[in-house]
């Protein structure tokens, strides 16, 4: 290729090289705000199917959303008043378990009881004290640590105010925002692009909703469960314990293994012996039971994918990517199944 002008290709590709460098610079300082903006969709079409299951009632679009919105902020709001004065009291008392412990040593655990019968004489005291003087020593960097977690809640309850707020907007502007987005598609291929973004967020927002059920079914049966069994914290844990399964594959074990290590360090090695036989079993009902059952129905896509998919979301955007991994990979294989393939076919 013959080089008319060399000033001008350079001064051109230096600036399509600046600015590529600008539009990826201002895309990481706006990480939060599209987090933000990424979550709420996420969750707005989760509402969706509940909004269009109204209307299929005969109820107008307004009052649907009317409804769903009521319904789901009482829900919430109740949950979260009825949660978050015990929740409070029991965080108090696990700070104060936490000092004793640091402070009087452990000698009045049943857990280091039960460990210093099964090894050598001060074998485990001395471990335990090591940890205590490391923790003491490093008392700075922790609570400088604590600080920020601090910080992060607060930036979290503030986060998920404008998540609300931008959730409530998309909901009532759904309709809106995919006629706009359809227009941008050329007209003759405007049918199937409306047929295929429908079959995305339908089956978004139902697996939205089902990875919400199953969280609320770990949810209760952790409550019931980890009070019948006098466990430490029971409500707290319970909390973690639905945290956790909002996170598909990973989530409910990670929640698991954190209830049981604060059964066995604040309650009995047989206290946290039956919580983890407990969530040894409930993890494979929920992997052969409930998921089936509920995920089926929103998301059809081989096992493997679903690891790929999550592994690769969590290491890419975190929870959130681990979130959205999931019908994030359905959404390509149902392109590929209905747009590639069939191109592909005509070939």
């Amino acid at each position: 290729m013959k080089i008319q002008n060399a000033f001008r290709l350079g001064l051109v590709g230096t600036l399509g090289v600046g600015l590529g460098i600008l539009i990826i610079t201002s895309i990481l300082h706006l990480t939060t705000v599209l987090t933000y903006i990424g979550v709420a969709l996420f969750l707005s079409l989760g509402l969706e199917p509940l909004v269009a299951l109204l209307e299929r009632r005969k109820v107008p679009r307004w009052a649907s959303l009317v409804i769903v919105f009521v319904v789901v902020v009482g829900i919430f709001g109740g949950v979260i008043s009825a949660l978050v004065p015990v929740l409070i009291t029991q965080i108090t008392a696990l700070t104060t378990a936490v000092t004793s412990f640091l402070q009087n040593g452990t000698s009045k655990l049943d857990w280091y009881v039960w460990l210093s019968n099964q090894f050598p004489a001060g074998t485990v005291d001395n471990a335990v004290q090591q940890l205590i003087h490391f923790i003491q020593n490093n008392v700075g960097g922790i609570t400088n640590g604590v600080f920020q977690i601090g910080v992060q809640v607060i930036g979290g309850f503030f986060g998920t105010v404008i998540v609300i707020i931008l959730v409530i907007y998309f909901t009532a502007s759904m309709r809106s925002i995919k006629r706009g987005l359809y227009q941008l598609v050329p007209a003759s291929r405007r049918p199937r692009f409306i047929d295929i973004t429908e079959q995305i967020t339908e089956s978004v927002g139902r697996y939205v909703i089902g990875q919400v059920s199953l969280a609320l079914i770990n949810g209760i049966l952790s409550i019931i469960f980890l009070s019948i069994i006098h466990a430490p914290f029971p409500i707290l844990l319970a909390v973690i314990a639905f945290i956790g399964s909002l996170i598909p594959l990973v989530g409910t074990l990670s929640g698991s293994v954190i209830i049981v290590v604060f059964s066995l360090l604040l309650g009995s090695p047989f206290t946290a012996v039956v919580a983890a036989i407990y969530y040894l079993v409930y993890m494979q009902v929920e992997a052969y039971l409930f998921s089936p059952r509920i995920m089926n129905r929103a998301v059809s896509i081989p096992g493997a994918v679903v690891v790929v998919a999550a592994l690769a979301g969590g290491s890419l955007l975190g929870v959130l990517g681990a979130l959205i991994a999931i019908p994030v990979a359905a959404a390509i294989l149902l392109i590929i199944r209905q747009v590639v393939v069939p191109r592909q076919n005509e070939l």
